[in-house]
């Protein structure tokens, strides 16, 4: 006897009992399967003397579950009905390999699975002492990582964060920082407009704006976020993160600008790098400069430009309704992109957005 031969008889049995309608196709049925003589149930328990004692210890249970099927059907229908019966039957049915069966499942013990009886088996069958399958944990992107790095540093040296509008109008962008419209300074960024007074924004210096119309000095803040501007090659992207900071006070200098920028170069790169401040241009700050590192063990010690600042220009406090008399201060901003791929070697920076799992599991 083989397991084909029995699941064949198995589809036999659920087609007949399924397709009966009444007690008369139902007795038909019994007799045909379960007669005293020529049941083909019956002959196939009475053969399973003649197999080897594994098949038969395998086969036997399948025997008897389709026997007790046709007879439990047999009495749910007489009882209930035939919609009863039919749930029954499709309770005991059983899908291997993409088709229904009527065995249930048969726990085997595993010292009867022998060379005989592998032989007879389903080839598909679940293993329950295998081990789950483990769900990877994932970690923090590296933009992520540095920003919160980033913050983390300056908040210990007792600045407080801001956030504000993705979407910002064209005076608190350009007009309050000194760049007003048809000016040749806003060619420094080309800019996502929405309509001529919205836009979204290429830096985070608006929130310096919205901190400081808001509320008195001092003011010690830093403003991350998104910014967005028509760029896009392998160190520039439509969309980036900048961390900008804002610092004023009475008789804040340029030193003290100076002093918080190497701080900060110490603590995020380490103390080895080297700092230098080169003059440069932006309409919110006058003076303003360009901040370069360089180490020897990096980029061969040659200069790397890595952030720009400056000391607020007086436009810009009055423009917020502080006194430029009474009140002095610096802003800075950088590229967290630009932070992170220094940190980690990265040259394109379009390698943070694919988010191929090979790149970000480095991290």
């Amino acid at each position: 006897m083989e397991i084909s031969h029995l699941e064949k008889i198995g589809k036999e049995v659920f087609d007949s009992l399924s397709s009966s309608e009444d007690i008369s196709d139902l007795d038909e049925v019994r007799l045909r399967y379960l007669g005293r003589k020529d049941g083909l149930i019956t002959k196939l328990a009475k053969n399973l003397k003649s197999i080897d004692i594994d098949q038969r210890r395998f086969l036997g249970p399948l025997v008897n579950s389709l026997r007790s099927l046709i007879e439990e059907f047999v009495k749910e229908f007489k009882k209930k009905g035939r919609t009863s019966a039919i749930k029954v039957l499709l309770s005991n049915v059983e899908l291997i390999d993409g088709k229904s069966y009527l065995f249930k499942k048969i726990e085997v013990s595993v010292n009867l699975l022998t060379d005989s009886f592998e032989e007879t088996q389903p080839k598909e069958f679940i293993d329950l002492t295998i081990p789950g399958k483990k769900i990877p944990i994932g970690h923090k992107h590296p933009l992520v990582q540095t920003s919160e790095d980033l913050i983390q540093i300056l908040t210990r040296l007792g600045y407080s964060v801001a956030e504000g509008p993705e979407v910002e109008l064209d005076y608190f962008n350009f007009e309050a920082l000194n760049i007003p419209k048809d000016h040749p300074a806003r060619d420094m960024q080309d800019t996502f407009y929405i309509s001529e007074e919205v836009l979204l924004r290429t830096h985070t210096s608006p929130v310096q704006i919205r901190v400081m119309k808001s509320q008195n000095p001092p003011v010690k803040v830093i403003a991350p976020g998104k910014v967005f501007r028509c760029d896009a090659d392998v160190t520039h992207s439509p969309m980036f993160h900048q961390i900008e900071g804002l610092y004023v006070d009475k008789n804040v200098t340029f030193s003290d600008l100076k002093g918080t920028i190497e701080t900060f170069i110490s603590e995020i790169f380490g103390p080895e790098f080297r700092v230098r401040l080169r003059p440069s241009f932006f309409p919110f700050t006058e003076p303003s400069a360009e901040v370069d590192i360089a180490c020897d063990h990096l980029a061969n010690g040659n200069w790397m430009e890595v952030l720009g600042a400056g000391m607020v220009d007086p436009a810009v406090f009055e423009a917020v309704g502080y006194d430029p008399e009474e009140w002095s201060g610096f802003a800075w901003g950088l590229g967290v992109e630009r932070i992170t791929m220094l940190r980690y070697g990265i040259s394109d920076i379009r390698l943070f957005f694919e988010n191929d799992l090979r790149t970000i599991r480095q991290f």
